[in-house]
């Protein structure tokens, strides 16, 4: 991969600094960025732009409802009944602390998670396929490994009766098929465990059915590690 084209700096410090660059892509770009200046540059042009963003994010007081129900939540009637304790000022103010702390952490499970950003592998054109066609690939998998969705690059030309199926490939062992996949528009595919035991994704050129042999029988035309 040719990391001084601008265009792809650009595109993978956006991916780092916005956080969608994952797992073993992210690493790789990490232990690259020393011996690329215009990428380590591009990284800081992105970390620039994305700050004045963060500085506009204010804080949000939490609703009274919330104070009510953390009170009853931690001290259910005794709430509504002063104690001798409450009444003095040291433990007032240590009881001030653990409900502010109190507070934080419940308005923290109260609020939705962030979802996870997607792992992003960019899959290249391989040189035995580059003879027989030029083709490229990016996989989004969901964090869980349930869903990727596989979008080419550019129009991909097949001749007739020929058809593209996307692998994933273990570290040790056969590939296994992810089916068939479009050379045109982008494809989604459902299955459990799909980032498990595999260190790379692959699209081969099968017949218009797909692999008769369950594993590839034409040419790797892309391919991209996790």
């Amino acid at each position: 991969m040719d990391y001084s084209r601008p265009e792809l700096a650009e595109k993978l410090a956006a991916e780092y600094v916005l956080g969608t660059l994952r797992g073993g892509a992210r690493r790789r770009f990490e232990t690259l960025l020393p011996a690329h200046p215009r990428m380590a540059d591009a990284v800081q042009s992105w970390q620039q732009r994305m700050q004045p963003l963060a500085a506009q994010i204010t804080p949000v007081e939490p609703p009274p409802r919330v104070w009510t129900a953390l009170q009853q939540r931690l001290f259910g009637e005794l709430a509504a009944v002063p104690r001798w304790w409450q009444r003095l000022g040291l433990w007032q103010g240590f009881s001030g602390a653990t409900s502010a702390a109190a507070i934080a952490l419940l308005v923290t499970l109260n609020q939705p998670q962030p979802a996870q950003p997607p792992i992003i592998i960019v899959m290249n054109g391989t040189p035995d396929g580059a003879a027989i066609i030029k083709a490229g690939f990016v996989a989004s998998v969901s964090t869980d490994g349930r869903a990727l969705v596989l979008k080419p690059l550019g129009e991909v030309s097949l001749a007739q009766g020929r058809a593209l199926e996307l692998w994933a490939v273990p570290t040790a062992g056969a590939p296994r098929s992810l089916g068939l996949v479009s050379a045109q528009a982008a494809t989604t595919v459902l299955r459990a465990h799909l980032l498990q035991d595999t260190s790379a994704f692959a699209v081969s050129m099968e017949p218009s059915g797909g692999s008769p042999t369950g594993t590839p029988t034409g040419p790797i035309i892309s391919a991209g590690t996790i």
